[in-house]
């Protein structure tokens, strides 16, 4: 068998080729404004190296926190042009603000619209042919599923979102047919003896596995996936390709060899790491307080006029090895709004207030929590920290729920950025997916991928 693969590029290759084809489109903007001769705010020559590196550096920086490298967004032309306009606008407004690395100001001002102009529309050609381009079905990836019929809805479903890019066009069933056996009718179904044939014809880069139970595949794919692997063919296990695409650990689908999926981040007993962090958590927590003390007198008037009631407010939340302590917010909910019990918080909820919506948006009422960092109860980045009444009802619904305590909690966090405020027991296993997936690849550069997905979320508003 002589198999052709297709051209595609995975997630990393993507956001990589965007990020340098950014700088490379910059590059050329401003190049060509040095050809128009009375030009001389930035000079493209050697001397001029530090402050292009600077413009450089504010692309890639602003770009990821206004989402210009989110693949989902960046294959839709409405949103990307608005945040290339946003990330140009705050790039040379930082640009200007930065006169000693920068060059000084032009004598003639309109140069610096010059400048405005030439990024963005440099960069937004170049986001037009990425989407006409890369993002069209010739560079998809095209996957076979081979699994077992039961599972493949829910497999399908949780992939078909999380990569436009990834295409799976159709499954092999990896277990003995029968008259009785259940069909699929949601994705095309290969005969198991047209497996190879299939491989060719379909123009298959990658093969998932998805059996749950290795030994009921039977023995005719289980040779050819053998055949495959021999070949050098990519063949992948469903969770791999589950974390890498979606960013969580797919508890759902763990069984007694539970522990093949929680080789946790060294970074959880890496002593340099956990010092870093810690001087981290106390800088940030100090500058978060002061900052706190600055607005403290406009909160105050807000809440006197919105909320009517005490300002702040504590509540027993579960930490790291299960330890309660008390944390503190800024009051969002009217008075007594437990009265009638215990229970989630829900979108809307009329229990909160005009001005207690604008305080969790802006995420405002976590500001107070920064005293909880600077007493070492609670970390800038980690799980978010649950009450014991709903600890102790997931615990006993959702597998290795208690698994999110081996780490202090935090004010922020994977499962906070990447999904909505969780409400029902559903969100709940979304939200723990997200925090093992955080405790399992730890690490400084997932630290700080959720720090600026922190600021994107209080930029854009996106608080609940």
């Amino acid at each position: 068998m002589k198999h052709k693969k297709g051209i595609h590029f995975e997630v990393s290759e993507r956001k990589v080729l965007l990020r340098i084809m950014d700088l490379v489109m910059v590059c050329l903007a401003i190049y060509s404004l040095n050809l128009y001769p009375k030009f001389d705010y930035i000079l493209f020559n050697e001397e001029n190296i530090v402050a292009l590196v600077l413009l450089g550096v504010y692309v890639i920086i602003f770009g990821s926190i206004f989402e210009l490298y989110d693949l989902q967004k960046a294959s839709k032309f409405d949103t990307t042009f608005r945040n290339i306009v946003i990330t140009t606008s705050t790039v040379v407004l930082f640009y200007l603000l930065t006169p000693i690395l920068s060059p000084y100001l032009p004598e003639e001002r309109i140069q610096i619209v010059y400048v405005y102009v030439a990024i963005i529309l440099s960069i937004l050609l170049w986001r037009f042919l990425y989407i006409n381009l890369i993002e069209t079905p010739r560079f998809y990836k095209r996957v076979l599923l081979v699994g077992e019929v039961s599972n493949i809805d829910g497999l399908v479903n949780a992939l078909k979102i999380s990569d436009p890019n990834y295409k799976i066009v159709g499954f092999i069933n990896s277990e003995e047919s029968t008259p009785e056996s259940v069909k699929f009718k949601g994705l095309k179904e290969f005969e198991a003896k047209d497996f190879l044939d299939t491989i060719e014809k379909e123009r298959i880069s990658e093969v998932l596995v998805a059996s749950f139970n290795t030994e009921a595949i039977i023995a005719e794919v289980y040779h050819d996936l053998i055949l495959l692997l021999e070949r050098g063919f990519k063949i992948r296990e469903y969770t791999q390709v589950y974390e890498e695409l979606l960013h969580k650990v797919p508890i759902q689908f763990v069984g007694k060899d539970f522990y093949k999926y929680f080789p946790f981040s060294r970074s959880n007993e890496n002593k340099l790491y956990i010092f870093f962090q810690r001087a981290f958590d106390i800088v940030i927590s100090i500058i978060g307080l002061l900052f706190g003390l600055a607005l403290l007198p406009f909160i105050a008037l807000g809440n006197s006029i919105g909320n009517k009631g005490p300002l702040f407010y504590s509540q027993e939340r579960v930490g790291r090895n299960s330890r309660p302590f008390r944390i503190l917010k800024l009051r969002t909910m009217i008075v007594n709004a437990e009265k009638d019990g215990v229970k989630w918080a829900q979108r809307n909820d009329r229990r909160i207030t005009s001005f207690g919506m604008f305080l969790r948006r802006s995420r405002l009422d976590e500001i107070p929590q920064f005293f909880n960092v600077l007493k070492g109860e609670m970390s800038i980045i980690g799980p978010r920290p649950e009450r014991p009444f709903f600890v102790n009802e997931l615990s006993r619904i959702i597998p290795f729920y208690e698994t999110r305590h081996i780490i202090k909690p935090g004010l922020t966090g994977w499962a906070q950025v990447n999904t909505r405020y969780g409400s029902s027991i559903q969100d709940s296993l979304t939200k723990l997916q997200y925090d093992l997936y955080y405790i399992k690849h730890r690490s400084i550069f997932l630290d700080f991928n959720i720090i600026i997905k922190t600021l994107s979320t209080i930029l854009y508003y996106r608080g609940q």
